[in-house]
């Protein structure tokens, strides 16, 4: 057994993936496997797995037929992992010479810690870099870390023990936004969540599917559904629940503001798509579990069985909130 695996999913990342690798065969732990999985790359980036694979005997390199996303790319990864822990890197990141080294440092020091959070980089350019909003901490238990993880008050990037990776694979489901919910099940299984000083460097795009104007957008909703599934059939708390219920409330509130903001440009078909994702989600949601002054509020109100009075809403607190923006940009 190998100390770490590491995940790299690749596609069509000719562009940045040499700084990838080399952060990889330059950690200070010696001690690794590099996983790559070639989702079926057009560009150059076969190649530039297999003329690293030559130099490092460490890295192994999995090549899929068909493109399948990124998710499913990690599993095939997973199954061959034999690494006591497992992290991923995304093939346009990287780690700090010492990430992996100070990651395992921390499973080492209390062997309750289930996962590792990593310090996170937001790479913009350069010139331009700032760290993840997050509190630094010691150590929390898997519900505390869950609960932050609603809010993303705590990043998803991080290191498990494989076990806890076998237990919860990645959610294939979707193919954006469900690595979300492994994330969540993860930290909810885990004994104690901690923090390393250990740097992931996690460089901007802004045609990214979270910045991209795209029907995927609403798969969101749909992974949101998805987890609250898994947490039912889990059997968490009540108090549990009524938070989750919260953030996906939240979550069909921001998409129909997508949905407001955009849909001029999306395709018929892709607004047709998204604007029945919103109904189907915001018809599933259990109202009680919501706090009484959320529902109060305007724009948040949730018109039970009254699809047309909650799309109304919509359509006047966002025209409210454009006329209000308007006159802030003409008075300053």
């Amino acid at each position: 057994m190998v100390k770490v695996s590491i995940l790299v999913a690749v596609y069509n990342a000719a562009a940045y993936l040499r700084q990838c690798l080399d952060s990889l065969c330059r950690q200070t732990l010696t001690d690794l496997e590099i996983i790559c999985i070639d989702d079926a790359s057009t560009d150059s980036s076969p190649q530039i797995l297999r003329e690293y694979q030559q130099c490092d005997p460490r890295l192994r390199l999995i090549t899929l037929s068909e493109n399948s996303g990124q998710a499913r790319a990690r599993n095939e990864g997973l199954a061959v992992a034999r690494g006591e822990y497992v992290c991923f890197l995304d093939s346009d990141d990287w780690f700090s010479a010492d990430a992996l080294e100070r990651m395992v440092e921390r499973f080492e020091t209390d062997a309750e810690v289930d996962c590792v959070l990593f310090k996170v980089v937001n790479h913009y350019s350069p010139t331009h870099e700032t760290a993840y909003p997050m509190t630094a901490f010691d150590t929390l238990s898997g519900e505390a870390a869950f609960e932050q993880s609603l809010t993303w008050a705590i990043h998803g990037v991080y290191g498990a023990r494989r076990v806890l990776h076998q237990r919860y694979p990645y959610d294939t489901t979707h193919r954006a936004y469900s690595d979300d919910n492994t994330t969540r099940l993860h930290y909810l299984a885990a004994r104690k969540v901690a923090y390393c000083q250990g740097t992931y460097y996690y460089r901007q795009h802004t045609a990214s599917v979270t910045h991209a104007i795209s029907v995927r957008r609403f798969d969101h909703l749909l992974a949101n559904r998805d987890m609250k599934t898994y947490l039912q059939r889990l059997g968490v708390a009540e108090r549990l629940l009524n938070r989750y219920e919260v953030v996906r409330w939240l979550n069909v509130v921001d998409l129909y503001f997508f949905y407001f903001q955009h849909r001029h440009q999306l395709l018929p078909a892709d607004k047709q798509r998204g604007l029945q994702i919103i109904q189907t989600c915001w018809a599933s949601i259990e109202v009680d579990r919501l706090p009484r002054k959320l529902k109060r509020k305007l724009g948040y109100a949730p018109f039970r069985g009254m699809w047309w009075a909650f799309r109304l809403e919509q359509e006047i607190y966002f025209r409210l909130r454009q006329l209000v923006g308007r006159n802030k940009e003409r008075n300053t």
